[in-house]
């Protein structure tokens, strides 16, 4: 009787396993194949935060929140340094993007 029940249990996994396998959907790397997946109903009602880094280094926009340090650090940058030499006088400092740093497009209602 014991033998019998384990043959029993093992065709019940194995049956269940085929049915998962059938069932499962299969996506190719590519958009279209992607786009086509259910998206869970809490994902369409949640409010997902995103933090940004926004700093002086925007004014120029030419680099990323090291700015200053790959312009004055140790190991400057020969390109951020070219182009600070060619767009703003010799004695700029990075406190002078101060001033110009402002939200006057910034709106928490864009959509």
């Amino acid at each position: 009787m014991c033998h019998s029940m384990v043959k029993l249990v093992f065709v019940l996994l194995f049956s269940c396993s085929l049915l998962q396998t059938s069932e499962q959907q299969r996506y190719t790397p590519n958009w279209e194949s992607l786009d086509t997946r259910p998206l869970p109903k809490w994902y369409d009602e949640s409010k997902i935060g995103i933090f940004i880094h926004w700093g002086l280094y925007s004014v120029p926009a030419f680099s990323s929140e090291w700015m200053w340090w790959n312009w004055k650090g140790t190991d400057p940058s020969p390109t951020l340094v070219d182009y600070m030499n060619k767009n703003y006088p010799p004695d700029w400092t990075y406190a002078n993007f101060g001033p110009q740093f402002r939200a006057d497009l910034y709106s928490e209602n864009y959509s």
